[in-house]
This record gives C-alpha cells, structure tokens and sequence, in this order.
C-alpha cells in the first residue's frame, strides 16, 4: 500500500516517504514496522467501519457501511474506515500497514484496497491505498482530498462531516475508472 502522512493540527503536514519494498511485491513508500509495532495485537475487523474513536454516530456508521459495499459492488474495490482514539507512539504508517496487511484489504489478485485511517487525539489521518489503484488515487489526487476535504473538517472536530466528505471524494476518483481489471462477478474478496 501506499503510503501519504497528513497531520492536521495548525498546519497541514504533508509527507511522502522513499519507496521501500515491502510484503505485497510492489513499492510502498517508506514505512517500516518496528518490533514494538509488529508484537501489537490489531483491533478486529468488524465491518467496513471500525470507529475505535467513537467520531460517528451509529446511523452514520450505518450509511457508510452501504455505501462502501456499493462501491465494492461496482468496483470490487474494498474500502475501510478506520478511527482510532490515538496512535499510542506507533507512526500511522505503521498502523496503516499493520491493518491493511493483516486485514487483508483488497482483493488478493488486485490489491485493490484503500484505508482511511483517522486518529483525532494525535491529530493525524492518512489515506492508504493498495498497489492495483496507485495508477488511480495517485499520491497527488490522496494529497488534494487531504488538504481541501479532510484537514479543513477535522481541525475544526467535524469528524463525521469529514469522513463523509472524504469518504465520497474517494469513491468519486474510484469509479471515474470502470476499465481496469476487474475479478468475474462470481469471485469473493480473499
């Protein structure tokens, strides 16, 4: 998966790392799971929003929870959203590893996943996307919905307008290409 950093506190904190190899046999940008990191249990995936923090209330919860099954419906793309109260010291390029591999989110054929993480109390979100839809929500595209859709809302606690927002920005550059590979209708996510 890709890896972008945001931070949103006074200022918008954008970084890209170095591309480093990882698990799945494409590039990822610079993340390395630490010992400390890779001992740490991951949080169960309980549907396609896990909301550790408590920013959206179930009915929104509920909402995205169609949403994103109608986007992989369309797609096949698997989509999930991710908050958590606070990193507790881990970087959010290593949580964001840690979930998606471990998760396995994406189709195992087409890497065709895409996380987005928040975590309010470390002021941090990221947008983590699977190697098969690089080509697609590029570094630049993930950058631009950080900026002027996410970081706006979130410095302000907006998180559920936030989410939303970004969560429907995504979608948007996720369905603007339906002539990629896509798995038969038969197959079910790996």
């Amino acid at each position: 998966m890709r890896l972008l950093v945001f931070a949103f506190a006074a200022f918008a904190l954008a970084e890209v790392c170095s591309a480093q190899p990882q698990e799945r046999g494409c590039g990822r940008h610079g993340a390395v799971l630490s010992p400390e990191a890779a001992d740490r249990p991951l949080p169960a995936l309980t549907g396609r929003v896990v909301d550790l923090a408590d920013l959206l209330p179930t009915a929104a919860e509920q909402r995205l929870t169609r949403r994103l099954a109608s986007l992989e419906s369309t797609t096949s793309d698997q989509f999930v959203v991710v908050t958590v109260p606070a990193l507790d010291g881990e970087p959010i390029e290593s949580l964001a590893l840690r979930l998606g591999n471990g998760w396995g989110i994406g189709r195992k054929n087409l890497d065709n996943g895409v996380l987005l993480i928040v975590a309010p109390n470390d002021r941090k979100a990221r947008i983590e996307v699977g190697c098969g839809l690089e080509g697609l929500l590029t570094d630049e595209r993930a950058q631009q919905i950080m900026d002027t859709v996410l970081v706006p809302r979130f410095r302000d606690a907006r998180y559920e307008e936030g989410v939303n927002a970004g969560v429907t920005a995504i979608e948007l550059v996720l369905q603007s290409d339906r002539t990629r590979p896509q798995p038969w209708r038969g197959e079910r996510s790996s």
